[in-house]
């Protein structure tokens, strides 16, 4: 019986540590429902946001209209919209990034009239510290052979109202790991 009790306690904290471990990413959806577009207000969105190792962030775009994102290696390219030397381009409409290490990161629009008039996204990634509350995890959309493609559709009329950011909804793991520290809690 007593085996049986530091088992479940066992079970209990892993569970734990799962959750905590998996609440440590957040996917950041650039632009958010608009997606990645010369309308898009970049320090409207980047407002508030903290990126660290081990986020992700998504860029939807349509590349139909000659919309691409290009990573950069410096903030002298970034600063001046120089595109020949790019370390990576995205092109195919839905681009997913790890943010993998510390450091800035430099991305443009692939399209160097949007990019001149500031269709850039510095991405300053920290890492985590001991101190940081664990942030909710996200499901990135779904995006598969069968989803519609991305298409941005004029808006008339006064604005939507703002809906929830990506970044706050839980994910359905988080959910599963309470009701199993309940159960273990309650014994069962």
């Amino acid at each position: 019986m007593e085996m049986a009790k530091i088992l479940q306690v066992f079970v209990c904290v892993f569970m734990v540590a799962v959750a905590v471990e998996v609440s440590a990413e957040n996917h950041h959806v650039v632009g958010g429902d608009g997606g990645w577009s010369p309308a898009l207000d970049i320090n409207s969105w980047l407002s508030g946001r903290v990126f660290r190792v081990g986020d992700k962030i998504l860029f939807t775009y349509d590349p139909a209209t000659a919309e691409s994102i290009v990573e950069l290696q410096s903030l002298e390219d970034f600063e001046s919209c120089n595109l020949a030397n790019p370390i990576k381009m995205y092109t195919d409409g839905t681009s997913h990034v790890e943010l993998d290490k510390e450091g800035t990161r430099y991305f443009t629009s692939g399209n160097l009239e949007s990019c001149k008039k500031g269709l850039k996204l510095p991405v300053p990634v920290q890492a985590h510290s001991e101190f940081d509350p664990p942030s909710p995890f996200l499901l990135p959309p779904p995006f598969g052979p069968f989803d519609p493609p991305f298409r941005p559709t004029p808006h008339f009329g006064p604005p939507p109202p703002e809906a929830p950011s990506a970044s706050t909804h839980l994910n359905g793991l988080s959910y599963v790991l309470f009701v199993g520290l309940a159960l273990c809690y309650m014994g069962v």
